[in-house]
């Protein structure tokens, strides 16, 4: 079913969600989990799915994205025929870079035209699942859908773009509201940008939104024409996390410390990323860690408890590091203290310096900081 289906990949949406983490770098490249990237879990869904050719649509800040995907080949996707494709962030016809998911679809005709597949799957780089693409497409043919998302039932968090979803009980969607007026944390059905929708009907879509001036694919394509197209919801019912704020980004990196999360993200099918060569981590003789993930490449003099710490960090003696995620090749001087702190990479902590946040305003240190 899956060799019926492309995908393409939005890297930059979503952006004003994080504005910390996305200075230097794309929504995609976002580090997660001690050796990840936020796209490692979209093209892996993919890979795994059996979706061999894959286009990327950025529009800025992507020296990293492109530095960390290279030529495809740790997801398999180097190759003549598809693999993974770069799209231009503007289209043949006009040279204005895209803003919105309507735009930068309008940039995609020449290189949907040029395939045969039938069907698109479209996600975006704000979420964390492991998805089996596959069965999602079949339910889409079973269906006959044009448009089938992927939504998941949870709660609304700090999003500033989203979509609520009701369906009746043959899946059909019945009602989409953007970005409603709801408290956070009201229970829903969130669409979680996520979806399939079949290729030479959105090549058909692109021409109409082009031609009647459409600025909005939710506003004016969704919305104004669910009655009139066949717009199916598939409920997703395992793991997601939502990267909707510096909050949640914490959230979820510390919840990769639970067994059961764990397996279920990275048990059955593999999440590849890009394969780096490092020496295993060091402990010192009086180094503690408890209940943490430790990357390679790691020297740990101090104590670590209930964090995240990717390649190549060193803590020093000490330091005490609890309920942090600590990016790559940070340096964690002697008697420091972090609770609750996210460091960006390349970040070094001078001795005896204390500093510490809260779970739900986590302190955060901008890329290449000295303190």
């Amino acid at each position: 079913m899956a060799k019926t289906a492309i995908g393409v990949i939005f890297t930059n949406l979503h952006e004003e969600n994080v504005p910390e983490l996305v200075r230097r770098r794309t929504m995609a490249s976002i580090p997660f989990g001690g050796r990840y990237r936020l796209i490692d879990f979209a093209l892996s869904n993919m890979v795994n799915s059996g979706i061999t050719t894959v286009g990327l649509m950025t529009s800025n800040n992507y020296r990293s994205l492109i530095d960390h995907i290279g030529s495809g080949k740790d997801w398999d996707l180097a190759r003549k025929d598809g693999g993974l494709i770069l799209l231009p962030p503007f289209s043949e016809k006009h040279d204005k870079l895209y803003t919105t998911r309507l735009e930068a679809l309008c940039s995609l005709t020449g290189f949907l035209s040029r395939r045969n597949e039938k069907y698109v799957v479209l996600t975006d780089c704000d979420g964390v699942a492991k998805f089996d693409i596959a069965d999602i497409l079949e339910y889409h043919e079973k269906k006959n859908a044009d448009i089938t998302l992927v939504t998941k039932h949870g709660k609304v968090g700090n999003r500033s773009d989203f979509l609520l979803i009701d369906a009746d009980k043959e899946g059909r969607v019945t009602e989409i509201a953007h970005t409603p007026h709801v408290e956070e944390g009201t229970k829903a059905k969130i669409f979680i940008n996520v979806m399939v929708i079949n290729r030479q009907f959105l090549l058909n879509v692109i021409e109409e939104a082009v031609t009647h001036g459409y600025t909005s694919f939710e506003s004016d394509i969704l919305i104004k024409q669910m009655h009139s197209l066949k717009i199916y919801d598939y409920n997703f019912k395992g793991y997601y996390a939502g990267i909707d704020s510096m909050a949640a980004y914490f959230k979820h990196n510390m919840e990769l410390l639970e067994k059961e999360v764990r397996d279920e993200l990275f048990g059955d099918r593999d999440i590849y990323t890009k394969v780096r060569d490092s020496a295993p981590s060091k402990y010192g003789e009086n180094a503690v860690v408890k209940n943490s993930l430790i990357s390679d490449g790691c020297v740990i003099e101090g104590i670590v408890e209930n964090s995240i710490l990717f390649r190549g960090v060193k803590v020093e003696k000490g330091a005490v590091v609890k309920n942090s995620v600590v990016m790559q090749d940070n340096i964690i001087g002697a008697n420091t203290s972090l609770n609750c702190v996210i460091t960006d990479k390349n970040v070094v902590i001078s001795d005896q310096k204390t500093l510490s946040g809260c779970s739900t305003l986590p302190y955060f240190i901008q890329k290449g900081t000295r303190l």
